[in-house]
């Protein structure tokens, strides 16, 4: 691990960042063209690429991560002082003062004696900032349906919108469970109201995440950690079987299930 910085270090580092962006925008055909709205989707594909480097736990990857999600951060608000509307140190200032706003046991004389008293007080503070009429009037419309679903979740328990112990959420799971399928068990071969089966397999999965926020489990990262485990043994199968001369649409389940099974041993190992 390399020896941290003082916080001199750190203003010139940032400062040097700061001289850099002002060249690009100068000099460089690319970053001269560049908007808020060209940038947008190349940050959102930025912030994945940090969310991969966090799963795989790789210290350096994150590092490089965070600098080009830094660097698009500083590109908004060159744009920003470009246009008149706001330049880095009024985004900073701006922060600053939120933060200071919303941690009134830090800075004021609230008292606040553990994580869930800190987060209740920050979603009221931050709904009477932005004027919700609905203390779900802050969460993204265009978040992913399963972060979307715990957002609205911790935003509703933030003003005590909540079950009491897990013990209850999980019973909901249950019933939930039940009721799709009671109703949708494709086993009986009958025709499927199909709108009506997404509308209460969406009530399950609502009400799995919910019990997975009770029991301290993201389920976007546990979800995400599920799907590179399941490519990491596809693609043992793939290669396994091509070892062997063999074609996946050519061989059976059971036979790829062995290697499958191989995949599942070696992870172990």
């Amino acid at each position: 691990m390399s020896q941290m910085s003082s916080r001199a270090e750190q203003l010139a580092a940032f400062d040097r960042l700061l001289t850099i962006m002002d060249e690009l925008r100068a000099q460089c055909p690319w970053d001269k063209k560049q908007t808020t709205e060209s940038l947008r989707h190349l940050t959102i594909e930025e912030t994945f690429e940090l969310s991969d480097a966090i799963l795989q736990g790789d210290p350096e990857e994150i590092k490089k991560e965070v600098g080009d999600l830094l660097l698009h951060l500083v590109f908004y608000a060159k744009i920003g002082s470009e246009e008149g509307n706001y330049d880095i140190s009024s985004v900073i200032d701006s922060l600053c003062e939120k933060l200071i706003r919303r941690h009134p046991h830090i800075y004021g004389d609230t008292v606040a004696l553990d994580e869930e008293a800190v987060k209740q007080n920050w979603e009221k503070i931050k709904l009477t900032e932005k004027g919700n009429v609905s203390v779900l009037g802050g969460v993204p419309r265009s978040l992913p349906a399963l972060i979307k679903a715990m957002r609205i979740q911790e935003k509703a328990r933030g003003v005590g919108f909540d079950w009491e112990e897990p013990e209850q959420v999980w019973e909901k799971v249950e019933e939930e469970m039940g009721e799709f399928h009671a109703e949708f068990n494709a086993a009986e071969g009958k025709d499927i109201d199909r709108e009506k089966a997404a509308g209460e397999f969406g009530d399950l999965l609502f009400s799995l995440i919910n019990y997975a926020r009770f029991i301290d489990i993201n389920p976007e990262e546990a979800l995400e950690r599920t799907n590179l485990k399941f490519i990491s043994r596809f693609q043992y199968l793939e290669q396994a079987a091509k070892a062997a001369g063999k074609s996946l649409s050519d061989m059976s389940l059971s036979e790829m299930d062995v290697y499958w099974e191989e995949a599942k041993r070696k992870a172990r190992d």
